[in-house]
């Protein structure tokens, strides 16, 4: 029984880094293998790490390896805090996003598209939903202060001092702050009172 439940493990982990590119949490398995609790999920990855046929680093997040598969090049992405993807909400600066990440995500060089100054951001709220990112999916954001029509980006309101995920356009002299959610009204705001802090380049969905 054992035996089976950690080769379940094995194919749920191979088939989600198939298809998504980076590797399950402990709770993506627990759901995906309908395991009663992380600690019995933990108990088999502890044996499958023992018995070689993983590996993981206990310092980054969503590090799980399948030792028979040849390792692609991997970025690690600081995890800098949350984004309002909805009503803007206050964050921490940029200077302490760098300084301070919540956690670490290694990810492939796909996804980073081989570009530098990636970070990743996780996002509350559902106005994006219609663009496909929804409450608790995590975004990789490429740091820039310029972006085009239509971008998706994180923008500094300087006025509230709070940032929020939207997609941008302007029109003379304002700028459109619009949501992906059609229950939802946009943000009309003066240029000189936003401040792009980088654009959307990937998303991580949660199950």
């Amino acid at each position: 029984m054992a035996r089976d439940t950690r080769q379940r493990i094995l194919s749920f982990i191979r088939d989600f880094v198939a298809e998504r590119g980076y590797a399950p949490t402990v709770r993506d398995i627990v759901k995906g293998c309908h395991i009663s609790t992380t600690s019995v999920v933990q108990h088999h990855l502890n044996r499958l790490e023992k018995d070689g046929q993983i590996q993981r680093d206990p310092q980054v997040f969503r590090s799980i390896r399948l030792a028979d598969r040849a390792t692609p090049d991997l970025v690690d992405v600081p995890l800098l805090g949350t984004i309002a993807a909805g009503e803007p909400i206050p964050v921490p600066t940029a200077d302490s996003w760098t300084t301070m990440p919540q956690d670490i995500l290694r990810l492939t060089q796909e996804m980073t598209q081989g570009k530098r100054h990636i970070y990743a951001l996780k996002v509350k709220g559902t106005s994006m939903i219609d663009a496909l990112i929804d409450d608790g999916d995590i975004v990789l954001m490429q740091a820039t202060q310029t972006a085009n029509d239509g971008d998706m980006v994180a923008v500094w309101l300087k006025d509230r001092q709070e940032v929020t995920l939207k997609k941008i356009y302007r029109e003379p002299g304002r700028v459109i702050l619009k949501p992906a959610n059609q229950t939802m009204s946009p943000i009309y705001t003066d240029p000189d009172n936003i401040e792009i802090q980088g654009k959307v380049i990937w998303v991580l969905r949660r199950l």
